[in-house]
């Protein structure tokens, strides 16, 4: 796939702590309403916990509801891959950090305009940047 970051899975376990491995690497999904970024409200980025990849802006954050970390659209189309998910007997769309292959969370067509897309994503696989209040 030309991924950026390729590491062997013995490097991602000294990378990630093992509830980030469990969601980041084995497709795993944090508790809802039990993650971090939740209830968080700054202006920033919200970057990839494995690699540092930008994956969306604080501005496309909304309130879903759902538990889980909730945008309208990702930060960019090189951002984010999207992949077919038929597993726990649901027709999803996986959504991957298309830097590392690290899974994200999935993505819905019930969120609100202007695309009409929630990107569900775990607290877990993201990592934040405070948008520099000085410039």
């Amino acid at each position: 796939m030309g991924r950026k970051v390729q590491l062997s899975e013995e490097e991602w376990k000294k990378r990630l702590d093992p509830k980030q491995y469990h969601v980041i690497r084995e497709r795993g999904t944090e508790p809802a309403f039990t993650g971090k970024h939740l209830g968080n409200h700054e202006k920033g980025m919200y970057i990839c916990a494995g690699c540092g990849a930008e994956l969306f802006s604080a501005d496309t954050k909304f309130e879903s509801g759902s538990g889980w970390p909730s945008f309208w659209a990702p930060a960019g189309k090189e951002s984010i891959e999207e992949h077919p998910d038929n597993s726990i007997f649901m027709k999803r769309t996986e959504i991957l950090c298309k830097n590392c292959g690290g899974h994200l969370g999935h993505v819905f067509e019930d969120g609100p305009n202007p695309t009409g897309l929630r990107y569900c994503v775990n607290s877990l696989s993201l990592d934040f940047k405070k948008k520099d209040e000085k410039k």
